[in-house]
């Protein structure tokens, strides 16, 4: 039995009210609630008149019988550590911390194995059914739309109102996932670079060769060298490591307008030495407070929601040797992808049955329509798991948003938050896939 959080920011206008919409903004990890919490800054006025807007916490994450595994500062630890093993000594330093920190996962939760996304999504409908609500009205982004496929997959006839945002392809094993993501980082990064050239603040070369290879160097040599901060941080003794750069790097990506010139601050103080903003992008990433408290358990739950939803049966020297494909795809950050998930070896397997979803692959559904929206650039859920998330859902219409950043809604797009308004509000599809740009 576990206790799930949820909250509710009741629809502002009860006479209209169309019914309860629930919401997640992805992960695995991110918080429901908060997101609700923040409906304001989600969702147009006339959506929260006609909504209640509904966040859960899934269960192992933040306030809903939370996986704790790491102190927050072997969490620091565990963000600052080498992520790229060069040498043997290095990859058995890896496989020992992550064997290590299975190990606290599972001295310390009870009922490990029974956190997975399938099990969420059947929470959900028990959920859907407490609200008093016939059908699951739904709007989920990242992480978020596997949730609302799996929804859909297990109840397809009453899936009401959905809408899947930066869409993960359901059908995807976890090593071809991970070099997607590799390659789409890589990808934002060849867009930031385009950018920066045309920056009078742009702290690396304009050739784009040069600056890649500017910015591997800069990886390579705090791996040996970390970058101090120039501004001391009252009990704060972190340095910035090869892997926090990368992070925060990362993290910068997902957000073209507030994120680059950040980055291009970050280069500009890491040609000097210095990796200040380096450390706050991956603090923002990783919900990182300034008293060294994480904002919630993400970085614990992620890893065992992935592990148990994606099972990685690879050994040690297949994944060695398939580090080569993720250089060779993505040389920036394909390196740093490539042992992502080489925990999973370590945790008990989760139990088989009919509760969880099947291995097989997910062809197609039928439900009343919903909407897949894509991000032509997204480097966190490349654009073409959005076009294969459309494929299996056979009602869908697919609205593609050509830019930047990862997801597509509240992004500035009036063609994306106009479609998704009607929808919403009025349940009506657009006609035919919509092509939107910011």
């Amino acid at each position: 039995t576990f206790k799930i959080a949820v909250l509710r920011y009741k629809a502002q206008d009860p006479k209209n009210r169309i019914g309860s919409l629930i919401v997640n903004p992805g992960g695995p990890g991110g918080s429901g609630v908060d997101y609700a919490y923040n409906a304001e800054y989600v969702f147009d006025p006339d959506v929260l008149d006609r909504y209640d807007i509904v966040g859960f916490d899934p269960r192992g994450v933040n306030r809903s019988a939370p996986i704790e595994c790491l102190t927050d500062e072997e969490t620091d630890a565990n963000y600052a550590s080498d992520a790229k093993p060069d040498t043997e000594a290095e990859l058995e330093k890896a496989l020992a911390d992550s064997q290590d920190f299975i190990k606290k996962c599972e001295d310390k939760n009870e009922f490990l194995t029974h956190y997975s996304t399938a099990e969420a999504a059947r929470d959900m409908d028990i959920l859907r059914a407490a609200l008093g609500d016939k059908k699951l009205n739904y709007f989920g982004k990242s992480y978020g739309t596997y949730l609302g496929t799996l929804y859909a997959q297990f109840f397809p006839v009453k899936v009401g109102r959905m809408i899947l945002d930066g869409a993960l392809d359901p059908n995807i094993s976890i090593l071809e996932q991970n070099i997607s993501q590799a390659v789409g980082f890589d990808e934002a990064l060849d867009a930031f670079l385009a950018d920066c050239a045309k920056q009078d603040d742009c702290p690396l070369p304009t050739n784009k060769q040069e600056a890649t290879a500017a910015i591997i160097a800069l990886f390579t040599k705090a791996s040996t060298n970390p970058l101090p901060r120039k501004t001391k941080v009252e009990n704060d003794n972190r340095v910035a490591t090869e892997s926090l750069i990368v992070l925060g790097t990362a993290s910068a990506l997902y957000d073209d307008a507030d994120g680059w010139p950040k980055l291009r601050t970050a280069f500009q103080e890491g040609q000097r030495g210095y990796g200040d903003t380096f450390l706050d992008l991956a603090d923002q990433y990783s919900g990182r407070s300034s008293d060294g408290s994480y904002a919630s358990n993400e970085l614990d739950s992620g890893a065992v929601i992935d592990c148990l939803d994606w099972p990685d049966t690879r050994s040690v020297e297949q994944t060695k040797a398939d580090a080569q494909r993720f250089t060779d795809r993505a040389p920036v950050f394909g390196p740093y992808l490539a042992y992502t998930n080489i925990a999973c070896k370590f945790l008990t397997p989760a139990p088989k049955d009919k509760l969880t979803r099947a291995t097989n692959k997910i062809t197609s559904i039928k439900t009343a329509p919903i909407l897949v929206i894509g991000t032509t650039r997204d480097p966190a859920t490349p654009y073409d798991w959005a076009v294969g998330l459309h494929k299996i859902f056979t009602t869908s219409k697919l609205i593609s948003l050509d830019a930047d950043g990862h997801t597509g809604q509240g992004r500035g797009s009036a063609c994306v938050d106009d479609a998704v308004d009607s929808y919403l509000i009025k349940g009506i599809s657009p006609l035919k896939n919509l092509r939107c740009t910011l």
